[in-house]
């Protein structure tokens, strides 16, 4: 488990072989897939048996009337179907003609090495430097990439003066076959979670400051809960996390919520949590009954960085006012955590950040902050979770939910004052 930067896209077995299961799994014979695929019968059980020995288990029950999925087939085969349903949308997005040869053909014949080096290409901006990323020479990838180009019948590369670079419409493409390729992994680690073997990969974008917090409140559990996941996090600004979202990079955002960007993303809404004005116990604002903005800005701030949304906030509430001092723009929970007990600066914060800061921090009389931002998770908007990752969700939605309630923060706000700390963050939390 830990931090991570975005790995090499790959997955484990041939989109030709993936092809020949999805035909046998609709078709329950190696004839008639034989025939869809325009393979002899031989080369469909090779491609078959080659899959069961990569995936380790049995996949097909051979009958005397043909082959059927059985139990772990099934599971596979939905991903399959998924992985064939975005390869083929994309194609017809693409403007790739489906005459004289089918969609569903020309899907099925796309090669594991043209779809890297498409994606290489578009990831690193270059020729050049997607054979380096691949390792691989400049010769190889320029093979596999006018291969796909053939195939596809379609441009997918233009002459800039930098060089050449994929098409506006070949990086989407990109875009979306990598995030199909996604499916074959998850379709694996469903199977071994049917086999008993609980466990593979989540992948957890977290938005600065209130996505680090609210997934540092459970990832310890989650991890306990599941001693087989591995826990890969990617932080970033709301821009990033949508971004590595809508590629397949991430499986969930977490952090706070956007207005809707894009039709093909979901927000799950799990509590609000109103901005508060923050500064270290003892600090001058909190011996006053009420704060004003001129109050506030007599004192320097530390502020987030720019498209942020707590900087978005904080320049609305100052807007065509007397603007406070503010040279230090993070998003670094800890650097604002430290900034501020030792000076008399402010800060934004969300009122869930503000309750695991309590010890060192405290709410100024200030408030409501308008209008009141929510905590939640973001989503593909067609995007089947694994159990596993469903699983991470729902924990997720209890650990907020359930630490915002009224008589939790009641209970914590009660500790406080028997600590001696401020109790301003009343108002924040209880509507």
């Amino acid at each position: 488990m830990g931090e991570s930067s975005l790995q090499p896209t790959e997955f484990p077995t041939s989109i030709r072989h993936l092809k020949v299961f999805d035909s046998v799994g609709q078709l329950h014979g190696v004839r008639r897939a034989s025939d869809e695929c325009h393979l002899s019968q031989p080369a469909v059980t090779q491609a078959i048996a080659k899959l069961e020995e990569q995936m380790g288990v049995t996949l097909l029950d051979r009958r005397a009337s043909g082959s059927y999925l059985n139990e772990f087939g099934i599971i596979f085969h939905r991903r399959t179907q998924r992985l064939f349903a975005q390869f083929e949308q994309g194609l017809i997005d693409l403007g790739v003609p489906s005459r004289p040869i089918p969609i569903a053909r020309i899907a099925g014949r796309i090669s594991k090495t043209q779809i890297r080096s498409l994606i290489a290409i578009v990831e690193n901006g270059s020729f050049a430097q997607a054979a380096r990323s691949l390792g691989v020479s400049q010769t190889s990838l320029q093979r596999a990439a006018r291969d796909l180009e053939r195939n596809l019948r379609t441009p997918l590369y233009t002459q800039t003066a930098s060089g050449i670079v994929a098409t506006p419409a070949a990086a989407e493409f990109a875009r979306k076959v990598k995030l199909a390729l996604r499916e074959i992994q998850w379709g694996i680690e469903e199977v071994e979670a049917a086999r008993g073997n609980i466990g593979g990969e989540i992948v957890i974008g977290a938005m600065l400051l209130a996505g680090s917090v609210l997934l540092a409140s459970v990832i310890n559990e989650f991890v306990s809960m599941y001693p087989n996941a591995n826990v890969r996090i990617l932080n970033g600004n709301a821009d990033d996390m949508i971004r590595y979202l809508r590629s397949g990079d991430v499986d969930v955002v977490i952090g706070l919520l956007r207005d809707r960007v894009s039709d093909d993303l979901k927000h799950q809404a799990l509590a609000a949590t109103p901005y508060v004005v923050v500064a270290r116990h003892g600090h001058p604002l909190n011996q006053q009954t009420k704060v004003t903005l001129d109050d506030l800005a007599d004192y320097e701030w530390i502020i987030g960085t720019p498209g942020a949304a707590r900087r978005i906030r904080y320049d609305k509430l100052f807007e065509g006012r007397r603007q406070p001092k503010a040279r230090i723009a993070t998003c670094s929970l800890p650097t604002v955590r430290l900034l501020l007990s030792q000076s008399d600066r402010l800060t934004l914060l969300t009122s869930y950040e503000l309750l695991y800061e309590e010890d060192a921090l405290a709410a100024v009389p200030f408030g409501p902050i308008e209008p009141v931002p929510y905590i939640g998770l973001m989503t593909r908007e067609n995007w089947l979770p694994t159990q596993l990752q469903a699983n991470f969700m729902e924990l997720i939605h209890r650990q907020v939910v359930g630490s915002l309630k009224p008589e939790t923060v009641l209970k914590r706000l009660t500790e406080a004052k028997t600590r001696g700390i401020q109790s301003a963050l009343r108002p924040a939390l209880i509507k």
